[in-house]
């Protein structure tokens, strides 16, 4: 089993940056694809980035792409998310997940069997 804690949300000016943290234990952090979510009120959980075991290999969504970076410290047990350029559509809780599928990373919700509690990002105009 993995325990995933998140921190370094908080509240930021449209325009402004922060970086996520996802800190990991229990198993092998190598072991696993990791990946960011977010939740804004009324709305579903949605892809937001992913990176493979290694880090070679990263994705993004659409509406992120340019602006967040996703990296990932096998040594350090550790992922992150670091967000430029942020806008009011981006308030929302964000999750950083675990997946041990075949796949080089996964882009699913469901693909992932360890989450987080989630921190709070709130861009304000």
């Amino acid at each position: 089993q993995v325990q995933l804690v998140e921190g370094g949300g908080g509240l930021v000016q449209t325009g402004g940056s922060l970086r996520l943290s996802c800190a990991a234990s229990g198993r092998t952090f190598s072991d696993y694809s990791m990946g960011w979510f977010r939740q804004a009120p009324g709305k579903e959980r949605e892809f937001v980035a992913a990176i493979s075991r290694r880090g070679r290999a990263t994705d993004y969504a659409d509406s992120v792409k340019g602006r967040f970076t996703i990296s990932r410290d096998n040594a350090k047990n550790t992922a992150s998310l670091y967000m430029n350029s942020l806008k009011a559509e981006d308030t929302a809780v964000y999750y950083c997940a675990a997946s041990r599928t075949f796949a080089d990373y996964e882009v699913a919700a469901g693909r992932y069997s360890y989450w987080g509690q989630g921190t709070q990002v709130t861009v304000s105009s």
